[in-house]
């Protein structure tokens, strides 16, 4: 396994948990801004996995499609992707006339470079499956079960909130395992950084923690509205996400509101507190055969 720069706690906790040798894969950049890359470690004869989280994804995925095609070149037999945070899931349709379907676009541009993917909770919102646009094996490791766990250890009497109905059959398997009651905000999103919301059955909130799970936090407005909404209540709410993209310094603002921001490992932040990396390996061991 090789972890691309900015990847390399994650790889510390994945490495011991597949038994992998870690490998080194130099990358720089030349003053023109074009990309250099070296295997350190020969990857001849080898089943290679790529770990990159795509965060900035920009400026990560042309250097992974460089590293995936220099490793066959190289010998690999295999070169897997490893992405706890799968960007450009959330362009799924062509919203105006003329704009690109960049899930799509990103799907065909990964999906010929390497034999397979894992990823973590994807924003499956108008797809099904990843196999919709990807058409290479991919796995889903899904983290409900790991932040069940958490709540249950680390919040007192919990009520679990979800960002919208559609969430509701995600948060309703996280508030199971939590052991805990749970609703949905009703939301109405005006704009990228314009929501209002309320939430449903707030009867139910007080004398119990409020604790707001979603999948992504980016800009942070929906959770934010949410996190003085249920504040009012006099509870302090705990907002848990799979992914801390955190746009717009959202973290802050959160934390400005009296949040308890909690995120998992997938992208690497200071809130990370709930460990993907056996979740993760499971996946990988059953992709690489």
């Amino acid at each position: 396994m090789i972890a691309t720069p900015g990847n390399e706690r994650m790889a510390a906790k994945l490495g011991p948990c597949l038994a992998a040798e870690i490998g080194h894969l130099e990358f720089r950049k030349f003053p023109d801004g074009e990309t250099y890359l070296r295997f350190a470690t020969d990857p001849a004869g080898r089943r290679l996995s790529l770990l990159c989280t795509l965060v900035d994804p920009d400026s990560k995925i042309l250097p992974l499609i460089f590293a995936a095609a220099t490793a066959r070149e190289l010998g690999a037999i295999e070169v897997g992707l490893i992405a706890p945070y799968l960007a450009y899931m959330r362009q799924d349709r062509r919203f105006n006339p003329g704009e690109a379907v960049t899930s799509r676009l990103v799907a065909r541009l990964l999906s010929e470079a390497f034999d397979w993917l894992v990823t973590v909770d994807p924003h499956l919102h108008r797809y099904s499956s990843l196999g919709e646009i990807y058409t290479i094996p991919t796995c889903v490791v899904h983290a409900a079960s790991s932040i069940s766990s958490w709540i249950r250890t680390h919040v007192e009497n919990p009520i679990i909130i979800g960002p919208d109905s559609e969430s509701e059959q995600w948060v309703s398997e996280v508030a199971k395992e939590a052991d805990a009651p749970y609703t949905v905000l009703e939301k109405v999103r005006h704009g990228d950084r314009d929501v209002k919301i309320s939430v449903e059955n707030s009867d139910r909130l007080p004398g119990r923690t409020p604790v707001l799970v979603d999948d992504i936090i980016s800009s942070g407005r929906t959770m934010l509205e949410a996190a003085r909404l249920v504040s009012r209540e006099g509870a302090r709410p705990v907002c848990v996400a799979v992914h801390g993209v955190f746009a717009d310094r959202s973290d802050e603002l959160l934390e400005q509101a009296g949040a308890r921001v909690i995120t998992c490992n997938c992208i690497l932040h200071r809130t990370n507190e709930i460990d993907m990396a056996e979740a993760l390996a499971d996946a990988v061991r059953a992709m690489s055969r």
